[in-house]
């Protein structure tokens, strides 16, 4: 293949899709509802009702700056010499501050009704071509807990890596790579807590991944726990996959998970999966008008039909 391959963690992505997302009956009642102001801000706001448990919700606010090439400051710090750049006089750091304008920088900031402040700051393609950096902090006013994570995404052309630094905790740092090449993937992932010197966890993920179908091998939890899973579009309307999962240091018991999707119309589409409990799952998804989309789903319990263990959930999402 000659585009980026997908992340360590989407080598299964199809598959996992089909089988966990736009299956509405995890939560009572969901809300969301996404806006754009004229100056290119976009809002996002989530509303969850709980089957069990307090209601939730957050605001999030986005703004985009698009790059307008590097800023001065930038062209001549890269030109200075390593001994002029040791100390950033005041004058510098001033210039810096007036010069992000245009710099390709997007902020994302968040308010949850648990009272925790996220912001993430976002370079793509600006500090070299590939490599996307983010930084994200999150502050509990009530504890004054802080945190600071450093993001690292880098593409090429037959290769994905990440590196995931928790400055605050350890620190400790998760990497991930990935290779493919006309379709095949191959990919690791590992934990490291710096302070302690050690490898904390460590995973690996064997795929194949067409348009058409997909399949993906991985074992995670230290090679431990392994899965198997297959995707396949069979036409424009349906798609179809299954997921298999065992514990090796659990029962001797496989999971396994089997989805469907069926587009009714242009607007529309109907789910249904099953697993190895007895767990049947249903969904409907529908867009009533532009901007105006309702989702209801159900979950049974086929082996106690006739005891309160079902569950219905509901939809709503408003865009514009």
């Amino acid at each position: 293949m000659s585009f980026p391959p997908p992340a360590f963690s989407d080598i299964a992505k199809a598959s996992n899709d089909l089988i966990n997302r736009d299956f509405y009956h995890a939560t009572a009642a969901n809300l969301e509802v996404k806006s754009k102001a004229p100056n290119g801000v976009s809002f996002n706001f989530k509303g969850r009702s709980a089957h069990e448990g307090s209601t939730s919700g957050s605001i999030e606010g986005k703004y985009v700056d698009a790059p307008s090439g590097m800023p001065s400051f930038l062209c001549r710090l890269a030109s200075t010499p390593a001994s002029r750049t040791k100390i950033i006089t005041a004058a510098w750091r001033t210039r810096m501050l007036t010069s992000l304008h245009g710099v390709g920088i997007t902020l994302t900031q968040s308010w949850s009704t648990n009272n925790v402040l996220n912001s993430k700051f976002e370079l793509d393609n600006q500090i070299a071509k590939g490599l996307k950096a983010e930084l994200a902090t999150d502050f509990v006013p009530s504890s004054k807990d802080f945190g600071a994570k450093l993001n690292l995404h880098f593409k090429q052309p037959n290769f994905h890596a990440r590196a995931f630094f928790d400055m605050m905790k350890g620190p400790t740092a998760n990497l991930d790579a990935v290779l493919g090449r006309e379709g095949f993937l191959v990919g690791a992932e590992a934990g490291y807590d710096v302070q302690k010197a050690a490898i904390t966890r460590y995973s690996a993920a064997v795929g194949y991944a067409v348009p058409q179908y997909s399949a993906a091998v991985t074992a995670t939890s230290n090679l431990s726990v392994f899965s198997a899973a297959y995707y396949h579009k069979v036409n424009s309307e349906v798609e179809a996959g299954a997921k298999a999962t065992w514990d090796s240091k659990g029962s001797n018991n496989v999971g396994l998970e089997v989805a469907s999707k069926y587009r009714l119309d242009p607007t529309s589409f109907a789910k249904a999966k099953v697993n190895d409990r007895g767990i049947a799952s249903l969904a409907y998804n529908v867009l009533l008008r532009s901007g105006v989309t309702v989702g209801v789903g159900v979950s049974l319990d086929t082996q106690k039909l006739n005891e309160a263990s079902h569950k219905v959930g509901t939809h709503f999402e408003f865009s514009g």
